[in-house]
């Protein structure tokens, strides 16, 4: 009987063989580490899709942006309404202010990414890129911050709600979650503090209001707006009656 490949003596085996078996034996630690590097990745991709796939169908308990303000001493003020109670021209103004092809693209705005890295390699400020989707994803899971690896991870987040929500699921998200103030979250919240009125009743001149100070929500006001803000809440207010806002029909 002819010897097996492992006891075979070592002038007949193959020399790729004997290279593998010598690289097996001098780094087995290197292996399991590997193998504990790739399974971690796998349970790091898997883990947040359970909570992306509940919050398709339950207002999240809590965001990750609001438990960071509230271990650093803000409070919590926050009242859930479905996007059909919040006026329409509230997801208008914000798509007007935050992200005009909200309803075209599939979480990215290439355009707007490829002109921020242009102004970067330039020296300059670079325009935020930031759509919708990719602040909903934000602002549920993770941490404030610039860093490549959490930008990486926001990228993931974003393909993960764009696959499993509609585009009505997401504004319906964001507006309930988006922070308008020092613990102040949701669009039903801040009409009530900002004009003693429920979401539903704002106009489009309150909702411009509000769509201009959230690149700032916890300096700006709507209520006394300087004129930078006054100003930024207009060319909202004339872009307003262009942008295309989801139903849970598809947007229109």
């Amino acid at each position: 009987m002819p010897p097996s490949p492992r006891n075979a003596p070592a002038a007949d085996r193959s020399p790729r063989q004997v290279f593998g078996r010598k690289i097996a034996r001098r780094h087995p630690r290197g292996r399991r580490l590997l193998r504990l590097a790739l399974w971690t990745l796998v349970i790091a991709l898997l883990l947040p899709v359970p909570f992306v796939i509940a919050y398709r169908f339950v207002p999240p308990p809590i965001t990750a942006l609001m438990a960071i303000r509230w271990l650093g001493g803000a409070p919590i003020v926050q009242h859930w309404v479905p996007l059909d109670r919040i006026s329409a021209a509230l997801p208008r103004a914000v798509i007007a202010s935050e992200d005009e092809k909200f309803c075209t693209h599939h979480g990215f705005d290439w355009v707007a990414i490829d002109n921020a890295y242009r102004a970067w390699r330039a020296g300059r400020e670079p325009k935020g890129a930031s759509t919708i989707t990719m602040q909903v994803a934000k602002n549920l899971f993770l941490w404030p911050g610039r860093s490549i690896v959490r930008k990486a991870i926001e990228a993931y987040l974003t393909v993960l709600l764009e696959f499993f929500w509609d585009k009505h699921r997401i504004m319906e998200v964001y507006l309930n979650v988006i922070e308008w103030g020092d613990g102040i979250y949701g669009a039903d919240v801040v009409a009530h503090r900002d004009f003693n009125k429920p979401a539903s009743a704002l106009t489009p001149q309150e909702a411009a209001l509000l769509a201009a100070v959230l690149p700032d929500p916890r300096d700006w006001s709507a209520v006394k707006p300087t004129q930078y803000i006054a100003e930024r809440a207009a060319d909202i207010r004339a872009d307003m009656p262009a942008m295309a806002v989801p139903s849970a029909s598809g947007c229109r």
